[in-house]
């Protein structure tokens, strides 16, 4: 399978370097020196991938990645920063990126890779397409044969709000799911917490031993997460190797206690080459929010969240925040 990528970013050598790795892999590229040129090329004819570096001067590639997604949302969009914190890249994966790749880049592979993931993101949203062209042309033989189209539309439901790598659901849901608890306990009088988790040196894992070594981890992680929280509970991929959590009815030093039953799980957990991190063993920071004690809306739960991971990460990693 091949896609059509548009590659944007202002530094010649570096658009040279990612088109080329990505035409030895089979795919049609174009190259964009600005965000506005790179508009001006994709209202022509939308690309299945959009790789952009974040900072360019006039528009950035926040600013370019909100216009790709009100002209073609199913469109997918890498971002390329050279200032990886917490803050940008989180930044960009909330407004919408799929994923995100660091410069400069120490191993071409990684750009590859990437590339890959989002090319079956491409393929997924296409068969999803594809089955609701079909069912639509096949309503009359479907209703003949008694076959439940709300059945098949909730089948295909659940494909758009699940992570296609980790079957848990995705930073879409999450947020809808939410908003919609907040109401719930707005009205209850009840509370809900959230956990964000973040994998520890997750970047040098990936080095050393590779991208899919890196996927099994966040597949393993899933299933742990799965079997520990149950509903109502709800798990998802929020991006990257960020995992989040939102449980109902949890109180803050509850929250904190499942928490940390969860880090202690992953700490414990026998990973393939967990001997190489720098903490010895595959790890987890996770940082708490609780509705009323650190916020009672969406975004200000979020940022708690958010703002106690990073507590826990700037303490050392593999703790527990909130």
């Amino acid at each position: 399978m091949s896609s059509r990528i548009l590659v944007v970013d202002d530094e010649e050598s570096l658009r040279l370097i990612v088109s080329e790795v990505l035409l030895e892999e089979g795919h049609e590229v174009a190259t964009a020196a600005s965000a506005e040129e790179a508009l001006r090329t994709f209202r022509e004819q939308p690309f299945d991938i959009v790789i952009t570096d974040i900072v360019m001067g006039g528009l950035s590639g926040l600013d370019l990645l909100d216009e790709v997604r009100r002209i073609d949302a199913d469109t997918v969009v890498i971002i390329m920063t050279s200032h990886a914190s917490v803050e940008s890249t989180t930044r960009a994966l909330r407004a919408g990126a799929y994923d995100f790749l660091t410069k400069p880049f120490d191993e071409l592979e990684w750009i590859v890779a990437v590339a890959k993931r989002a090319e079956e993101k491409v393929a997924l949203v296409r068969e999803n397409r594809r089955l609701v062209r079909d069912l639509m042309s096949s309503a009359q033989e479907l209703q003949k044969a008694n076959v439940s189209l709300q059945t098949l539309a909730d089948s295909l439901k659940d494909q758009a709000d699940k992570d296609g790598l980790t079957g848990l659901f995705n930073h879409r849901y999450f947020r809808e799911q939410l908003v919609r608890q907040i109401s719930l306990v707005e009205r209850s009088g009840e509370t809900l917490s959230i956990l964000f988790m973040d994998v520890d040196h997750f970047k040098h894992y990936n080095d050393t031993h590779g991208h899919l070594a890196g996927d099994q981890v966040l597949r393993q992680l899933a299933e742990m997460l799965t079997a520990e929280l149950k509903s109502p509970a709800i798990v998802a991929r929020y991006g990257g190797e960020e995992l989040v959590a939102l449980i109902p009815g949890l109180e803050k030093a509850a929250a904190i206690g499942v928490a940390e039953s969860i880090r202690r799980l992953v700490e414990e957990f026998p990973f393939h080459g967990r001997e190489s991190q720098p903490l010895g063993r595959v790890t987890l920071s996770i940082g708490v929010a609780t509705y009323r004690d650190d916020g009672t809306e969406t975004q200000q739960l979020i940022n708690s969240a958010d703002e106690a991971l990073y507590q826990a990460k700037h303490r050392g990693r593999n703790l527990t925040a909130g």
